[in-house]
């Protein structure tokens, strides 16, 4: 069982509480002091002392001071009057036992909610790291955007500069290939003048033989000069028949008029074939033909690979777009890599080009007409 302390000093001003309990051997690590509004307890095995306020006090900014056998309290008073006891005379156990729950409820709630506190405290701690981390995050991400933007604008520049320097070097090339054209025709000039001027001393040099001759009358030298100079050609009149082309077109759907004349624009357009594309520079001359490039285009369909014969079909397009049989081809590899849209389009063009009424059938249906209008 404790033992009670009642052997304590306590003084007292307005506004505040002293009060001093000797117990011998106290220390800060073994002193369990418990205070609130109106109780204070202290509890050092085997001591104990305990006491109800006689009026309510500052729990919050009260002291206890713990040394030399001793501990001071400093109380302060929430209402500033001078008491008249320390202690709440006329006290019994059950009140005294309701004045100590109610004050453990009271220090509860107070604990209760310091920690509601804290850990509202902390969640704002939490929340403010976390924004500014998201902050961090986004200069971090603009500084990488901006980095990456920086590079992408060096990365443009260096390959203009690069084109740059591709195209010069293209001028130079041609202008070197222009002089290097100029330089064999100024030498053919001088072989042909060369060729001209022997010619020339060739004839003066038959003419004094000739010469001497009609003086000495040599009849062999005359008949031989006879017999070296050509008759004039006769005249004549050579006679060439076409085969007429036929298309395997129904008498109802014919259209000879328009057929003729496209035969008519398709002669004109191989005629006048654009070879000004820089793509054409590095090719030889066979391999600027459209027709050439159509043939190694099937062939690249028959091994199937669709992708390098609709290149050979573009580059013959743009040496002659008037040639329905490269659209053909090509809606045909586009057939076979599943763009619909595509072979439409270039089955379409086909027609155009023929100005044949377009109707609205299956593009597969559309390229079988075609083929079998004018073959591969």
């Amino acid at each position: 069982m404790p033992l009670l302390v009642s052997d304590y000093n306590w003084q007292q001003t307005k506004t505040a509480v002293f009060i001093s309990v000797p117990l011998r051997g106290v220390c800060v690590r073994d002193a369990d002091v418990f205070c609130t509004e109106n109780y204070l307890k202290v509890n050092f095995s085997p001591f104990l002392f305990e006491v109800f306020l006689y009026a309510p006090i500052d729990d919050e900014n009260s002291k206890a001071k713990i040394g030399n056998d001793t501990i001071v309290f400093t109380l302060y008073k929430k209402e500033a009057a001078m008491w008249e006891t320390l202690s709440v005379s006329g006290v019994d156990k059950e009140m005294m036992q309701r004045i100590r729950e109610k004050s453990i409820l009271q220090a509860q709630k107070r604990a209760k909610e310091a920690t509601e506190a804290k850990a509202t405290a902390r969640r704002e701690d939490q929340k403010y790291a976390l924004n500014v981390m998201m902050k961090i995050e986004e200069e971090e991400r603009k500084k990488i955007e901006d980095m990456k933007e920086k590079e992408r604008i060096k990365a443009t520049k260096e390959l203009e500069a690069w084109k740059e320097c591709q195209r010069k070097a293209e001028e130079q090339k041609r202008i070197q290939r222009d002089e290097k054209f100029c330089e064999q025709g100024k030498k053919i000039e001088e072989e042909r003048n060369k060729l001209k001027h022997k010619s020339l001393t060739k004839i003066s040099e038959s003419r004094n033989l000739a010469t001497k001759g009609r003086n000495s009358e040599n009849i062999f030298l005359e008949k031989l000069k006879e017999d070296s100079i050509p008759a004039p050609r006769s005249i004549g009149s050579i006679k060439i028949n076409f085969t007429p082309r036929v298309f395997p077109t129904a008498l109802r759907e014919s259209q000879v008029a328009e057929e003729e004349e496209w035969l008519h624009k398709q002669a004109e357009a191989r005629r006048a074939l654009n070879t000004d594309i820089p793509e054409l520079f590095d090719l030889k001359e066979e391999e600027k033909n459209p027709e050439w490039l159509k043939d190694k285009g099937n062939k690249l369909f028959a091994t199937e690979n669709y992708l390098a014969a609709i290149n050979a079909y573009n580059l013959a397009i743009r040496l002659n777009n008037k040639i329905p049989l490269l659209y053909l081809n090509r809606a045909a590899c586009h057939l076979k890599l599943k763009n619909l849209h595509k072979a439409i389009e270039d089955s379409s063009k086909a027609y155009r080009i023929m100005k044949l009424p377009l109707r609205l059938i299956h593009p597969t249906k559309l390229y079988k007409m075609m083929l079998r209008r004018f073959g591969k």
